[in-house]
């Protein structure tokens, strides 16, 4: 189960930058053996950019939390257990030809990569982090 993040540590990592962001979920992810999207009653949110249609997720339920809102304040974070992650939606993604934005801030900023590429580095994270 993952750990309640405090305002404070929020704050603080809402200030990284988009690799920082990006590393952070990567290890989160690991740790808590979940990953966060947000859903309404018609499956997951989209983002799009000019070249990609993409999945946004989040490290932490505190993050996915704070995008549901404006046209999204309907919409709710769902965890996905990271086994799932792996076998599912990866492939879900890439057979939908879907990028994943990962953990975007509130002015949109997020790395995107294909799900294959964000799996691998969850896999590597994994076996650093059984070291």
């Amino acid at each position: 189960m993952a750990k309640t993040l405090t305002q404070e540590r929020i704050a603080e990592i809402l200030k990284f930058d988009v690799d920082q962001r990006y590393k952070y979920l990567v290890k989160e992810v690991v740790e808590n053996r979940e990953i966060w999207i947000l859903t309404d009653e018609h499956g997951c949110v989209m983002l799009n950019t000019e070249d990609e249609d993409c999945v946004p997720v989040w490290p932490n339920e505190e993050f996915a939390q704070e995008w549901a809102t404006g046209e999204w304040e309907h919409c709710k974070p769902e965890p996905i257990g990271l086994n799932k992650w792996h076998s599912r939606w990866t492939n879900g993604l890439l057979d939908d030809e879907l990028s994943i934005v990962a953990f975007p801030n509130t002015d949109l900023e997020g790395v995107v990569l294909f799900p294959d590429e964000f799996d691998f580095d969850l896999t590597n994270q994994a076996k650093k982090q059984k070291r």
